[in-house]
């Protein structure tokens, strides 16, 4: 069997299609927003959206004054057609083009946010590698926010399997690494009118963990 293409998958998904033609598009992320309004981070805090290639999240972070935000995405195309739309504050925003399972980066982060790729992951290993990357790239006590489909949610998206999850199930699985401050469920309406089952929830790092 043909190993599937990740980064192949997303090029094509952003190729052909208009930000208001996927379901997961926001024109106001206001979950997440009002999330990290909560965090009450400094304008200096370091933020990185992952997944975030042509989420909005990044213009409310810059209108906000958020000075040191990253945004990772596996798809160049993505990442292009934010660029694009941000014209002259494109340059305010690092651009990492990565699978988040292959980032290697020395930068540690205030802020990991992520409502777009962790339920991607369906096998137990790269699970795991996404949850130690996440940790090592994380200051000591910072947070991390993830926004996935929940057990009532969808089970495919974009033409792909997803790993639905719990809240028990999230907290479990993360309970070496963070601790957990809260999560909830809420509806995600999509462009074409459709009602997704999302879990959001917020974690804080355990400081001194080790990871090999």
């Amino acid at each position: 069997m043909k190993a599937f293409d990740r980064k192949k998958h997303w090029e094509h998904i952003y190729e052909t299609k208009g930000p208001e033609e996927v379901s997961w598009f926001q024109a106001k992320p206001k979950i997440s927003l009002d999330l990290i309004k909560e965090l009450d981070l400094p304008e200096t805090a370091q933020i990185i959206d992952v997944g975030g290639g042509d989420s909005l999240l990044v213009d409310h972070l810059l209108e906000i004054g958020y000075r040191d935000i990253s945004v990772l995405d596996i798809s160049e195309m993505a990442i292009h057609k934010t660029e694009k739309r941000l014209g002259h504050r494109a340059g305010l925003v690092k651009w990492i083009v990565n699978d988040v399972i292959q980032l290697n980066t020395s930068d540690k982060y205030d802020l990991w946010h992520d409502r777009a790729t962790f339920h991607f992951f369906t096998q137990e290993d790269e699970i795991k590698k996404y949850i130690e990357i996440a940790y090592k790239s994380l200051k000591d006590n910072g947070v991390l926010i993830l926004g996935t489909f929940s057990d009532q949610g969808p089970k495919k998206c974009s033409g792909i399997d997803i790993h639905q999850y719990s809240e028990k199930q999230m907290t479990d699985l993360l309970e070496n690494y963070f601790k957990k401050i809260k999560c909830f469920r809420v509806d995600h309406p999509t462009p074409k009118g459709e009602i997704q089952d999302f879990l959001f929830c917020v974690f804080r790092k355990i400081p001194q963990k080790k990871i090999d």
